[in-house]
């Protein structure tokens, strides 16, 4: 197929960026390749092929082609580290409701987060040049609440990623830490003293200083630090599925299915419902981020198919690979009762120690940190990327200086704005005992309301749009669309909630703070960035122009 190219018309000029930083969006671009999202819409409307290009930003004024590095796989694999997140929030979910709750709150978010995803594909297929859920937001906001939608969802995105690379080194830290009891040495692990918090912080530190730091390395050696953390999970996932059962079995023995089936527990102290309830605290924090290929979209070939598909099965996959854990951990573990009588600031490393032996839990628990440090290096990709993006499109203060890169083409301002952040997030360990449970709510209440949010435009505000995305749920899009608008509205309902009752200074969730403070900074870059200045409001007028010439 042959399409001839024009000039821009007055139209064109009329919507083309003035911002600096929207250099990228070039309406005199000759490249004259096509791949599938150009097909696509030659196949519509021929004419809309220039358009396509012009709204395809695909970081050329950065020239950001040489981290391609296989970053899609690389980013699903953030997300498919179910065995960490698991194991790491374990103790946590199952407090609330005990096995039964457990094991069917998970059943019956995998059921939910499948919607979910297939809600988002469909948007990011109809969207391959958005690059961020922040846009795709703004689209589904229409003409009057677009912008509003996009920096809120600006904001709150870019917080949930490098919150949970806080959150993922705190994790490490707890690991590491957890060797102090086992080994019986006369320091204490208690998180209500002020001495063990102040170590746990200097060592989370240290690990996000070590994770993060192999963000600033060449982009070519990242097809190498996906291979380590691919292989890294893939032994954790093993050990776990053969080695754990068959010590389990030499050693205190399984539980049976009627206490992983029906066994209830409440650790939370809360009213019966909602301690139940509380058990998609975890599950909900678990399957979450599996929209990561969309923000890397810009960066991936025939997006309009490729990231939509990402998305899907990076959901699908992290459910199904999650469930079978789930279940095991559920027969492989102690009574609760042992369980929450361990001492240890992470009870896994005293159960490997219980099962594995000396040298066994060693080795297991460096699996389990190397394996959390990778996955912080990984998810550290996404969000630095995400947070460029949205700095290239004048939203965060200072996007000038954020949005540069450097000499060999790499986004090393938001790699270090990501690494102050989560810096800063961490100093919360100090001030409270509590902290790493805020900071796993904090990571997934901001993401889980940016899909809300685009659940609630497309359905009352923009119905009719996303019609002619290839990857399609025909006509169950809009009942899809109502049901994932109220399932992430109650999983932020749960997470606000205080995890512990009676609820004190001590047992505070500070999540609700922490997303309130974000999004009043969306609603001020909202109203001191001139629209103008804004680079999304050049590119969705491109994609309006195309709805009405196809209607």
């Amino acid at each position: 197929m042959s399409v001839t190219k024009q000039r821009p018309s007055a139209a064109d000029r009329d919507i083309a960026p003035s911002n600096a930083l929207q250099s990228d969006f070039n309406a005199n671009d000759d490249g004259d390749s096509m791949d599938a999202d150009e097909r696509y819409l030659a196949a519509v409307s021929p004419s809309t092929v220039e358009i396509l290009r012009e709204l395809r930003c695909k970081f050329r004024s950065v020239q950001l082609v040489n981290m391609t590095f296989e970053v899609q796989p690389l980013t699903e694999a953030a997300a498919l580290y179910s065995v960490g997140g698991i194991r790491t929030t374990f103790t946590i979910g199952v407090g609330a409701g005990g096995p039964a709750a457990y094991w069917s709150s998970y059943v019956i978010t995998c059921v939910f987060v499948f919607i979910t995803a297939a809600v988002l594909a469909e948007v990011c297929s109809a969207l391959p040049a958005a690059g961020s859920i922040y846009f795709w937001a703004a689209e589904s906001g229409g003409r009057r609440y677009g912008r509003l939608f996009g920096f809120i969802v600006a904001w709150w995105s870019t917080t949930a990623w490098t919150t949970f690379v806080a959150s993922n080194c705190q994790a490490a830290a707890n690991f590491l830490l957890s060797e102090i009891t086992v080994f019986g040495l006369n320091f204490p692990t208690d998180p209500t003293d002020i001495r063990f918090r102040a170590v746990q912080w200097i060592v989370s530190e240290g690990i996000l200083f070590l994770a993060i730091g192999m963000n600033y390395m060449d982009p070519k050696t990242y097809k190498t630090i996906f291979r380590v953390a691919v292989g890294i999970i893939l032994l954790d996932f093993v050990l776990n599925m053969v080695w754990l059962p068959i010590a389990v079995s030499r050693s205190y023995g399984f539980q049976d299915a009627k206490y992983v089936f029906t066994q209830t527990f409440n650790e939370t102290g809360a009213p019966p419902v909602w301690n139940w309830m509380l058990s998609f605290y975890v599950t909900a924090g678990i399957l979450v981020g599996f929209e990561a290929s969309g923000h890397i979209s810009e960066e991936t070939q025939n997006a309009s198919v490729v990231a939509a598909r990402g998305i899907w099965w990076s959901a699908v996959a992290s459910a199904l690979i999650g469930f079978p854990l789930v279940i095991l951990f559920l027969f492989c573990l102690p009574n609760l009762d042992t369980l929450y009588s361990l001492g240890a600031p992470q009870p896994f490393v005293e159960i490997y120690a219980l099962t594995l032996g000396q040298g066994g839990h060693v080795f297991m628990n460096v699996i389990c940190i190397i394996g959390l440090i990778f996955n912080t290096t990984v998810a550290g990709v996404a969000s630095s990327r995400l947070i460029w993006a949205v700095a290239r499109d004048g939203v965060l203060p200072f996007s000038g200086w954020i949005s540069q890169v450097s000499a060999k083409k790499e986004p090393r301002n938001a790699i270090i704005v990501m690494h102050v952040v989560a810096s800063l997030l961490l100093c919360t360990i100090l001030a409270s005992p509590v902290a790493f449970t805020s900071l796993v709510s904090a990571a997934g209440v901001p993401t889980i309301t940016a899909y809300a949010l685009i659940a609630f435009g497309r359905f009352f505000l923009t119905p009719r749009k996303f019609q002619h995305s290839p990857w399609s749920l025909g006509k169950w899009s809009r009942p899809f669309t109502f049901i994932a608008l109220v399932w992430n509205l109650y999983l932020a309902a749960v997470l606000f909630s205080p995890l512990y009752f009676p609820v004190t200074g001590a047992t505070f969730n500070y999540s609700p703070v922490i997303f309130a403070a974000i999004t009043l900074f969306g609603l001020l870059t909202y109203w001191l960035t001139p629209e103008e200045k804004w680079l999304p409001a050049a590119r969705l007028g491109k994609v309006h122009q195309l709805e009405a010439e196809y209607e």
